[in-house]
């Protein structure tokens, strides 16, 4: 089956731009002279946005992986296997995926479901949990091979993504911002570098920053990064053991959290940067993924959202099609310290938190403009896309699912309250 190639977003070109030009390869197997190889398609820029987008990673939402092992009473050895396993998935997938369709796609492991661990591991055994995991996964695989995932995508609409994408987007654009309060030197040497960059070299621009950044953290002593020895990963595989109550428990909100909270910003990114994301090879590879790594402690793999948007944006490539490089290189990077499982995550854990927060802002600022452009641009959507946009930048968690569901349910059916056709006077008369 035939595929289009991603359309150019809309801040890649001004408006008076000529059309995006029309799908001319099937996908995967482009037509000769038509797009370049990989190594040719590199650039600095998309390799950098990988490299940002797995910063984010592991700064971040694998801290609360961390957390959850902990809860759960993991030892050693089989906690270097789940981030074996979540890193290994989120590397492949990301790479296969990416030279698959020509889109950036960017995937990680589910941050709703490793908070729900932290709060859940522990009333199970591990083997149970591992069950609990490989039922997700085929769920998931299944939900996403019969297209029913897509489809009900499909009938958002493109107002509402985007404003969706903007609320996800919003706190990462003030998180500059705020950080000029507890960390002044190095926001403000991020946010002025990446300012000076942009007028001068815009393509390097969040490069630039990033090394400001570092260069400002080193300055200030907050570096804190000590290596004692590198050793690859050992995989643990461990027998999976199924219970009802670690399938109510676990299973069922792990697979609504990933499916609502993950897989749908994550097709939204995607879809708002100008791609038509293909959900049942997408949803249905990431969920194959976490099933066969779930022995090893995965608990679910899934497209991933804010780090997509630092790769789906012009700040990766002016080209989209030229942006799935960005996808490649976190996936190759995601490899490389999968292989060391925990040993290569200090390195990411001792950058200070207000330089992860500075760069990730203002590597999304195109994303966001582009959600918040997206949103408005027609007048009968508008308000939907107000109210799905507060609802998904205020963060609310309801029933363990988060903001961006709810945001995209309120959105929806604001969108059908307001538009829904309503009879002629002469119609409702009879």
């Amino acid at each position: 089956m035939s595929s289009k190639t991603p359309t150019p977003h809309p801040d890649a070109a001004p408006p008076s731009s000529a059309p995006p030009e029309p799908a001319n390869a099937a996908e995967g197997s482009p037509e000769p002279g038509t797009r370049p190889g990989l190594f040719r398609d590199a650039s600095l820029s998309a390799v950098l946005a990988g490299f940002v987008a797995v910063v984010v990673s592991y700064s971040g939402p694998l801290v609360i992986v961390l957390a959850a092992a902990s809860a759960g009473h993991l030892n050693t050895a089989q906690t270097s296997s789940w981030v074996w396993a979540i890193s290994i998935g989120s590397g492949l997938t990301c790479i296969a995926l990416s030279l698959r369709t020509k889109m950036p796609v960017i995937t990680a492991w589910s941050t709703p479901g490793a908070a729900l661990l932290v709060t859940s591991l522990g009333a199970y055994s591990y083997a149970e949990a591992i069950g609990a995991f490989l039922v997700t996964g085929l769920v998931i695989t299944l939900v996403g091979l019969t297209g029913v995932f897509g489809w009900l995508m499909r009938q958002v609409p493109t107002a509402v993504v985007s404003a969706m994408l903007a609320g996800i987007l919003f706190s990462f654009g003030t998180g500059v911002f705020t950080s000029l309060k507890t960390a002044p030197v190095i926001a403000g040497s991020v946010l002025l570098a990446y300012l000076l960059a942009k007028r001068w070299l815009p393509r390097y621009a969040v490069l630039v920053a990033l090394a400001a950044g570092v260069a400002a953290s080193a300055v200030s002593s907050r570096l804190d990064i000590h290596l004692d020895r590198i050793e690859l990963a050992k995989p643990v595989l461990t027998t999976p053991e199924f219970s009802v109550a670690s399938l109510i428990g676990i299973a069922v909100p792990m697979i609504l959290a990933t499916l609502a909270s993950q897989n749908a910003p994550g097709m939204a990114v995607l879809t708002a940067s100008g791609y038509e994301p293909k959900d049942r090879l997408l949803i249905g590879s990431t969920g194959l993924v976490s099933t066969v790594l779930a022995p090893f402690g995965s608990h679910a793999i899934n497209l991933a959202a804010i780090t997509a948007a630092i790769c789906t944006g012009p700040e990766s490539h002016r080209d989209p099609k030229r942006r799935y490089v960005a996808g490649v290189s976190c996936g190759a990077f995601y490899l490389l310290i999968g292989a060391f499982g925990s040993t290569l995550v200090v390195l990411f854990a001792g950058l200070p938190k207000e330089l992860v927060a500075a760069v990730a802002g203002v590597a999304l600022l195109g994303a966001l403009a582009g959600g918040l452009t997206g949103a408005v641009k027609e007048e009968k959507d508008r308000e939907a896309a107000l109210i799905t946009f507060l609802a998904t930048a205020s963060g609310v968690t309801l029933f363990g699912i988060g903001s961006a569901f709810w945001g995209l349910l309120f959105g929806v059916i604001a969108h059908f309250v307001l538009t829904r056709r309503r009879g002629t006077p002469t119609e409702s008369a009879k």
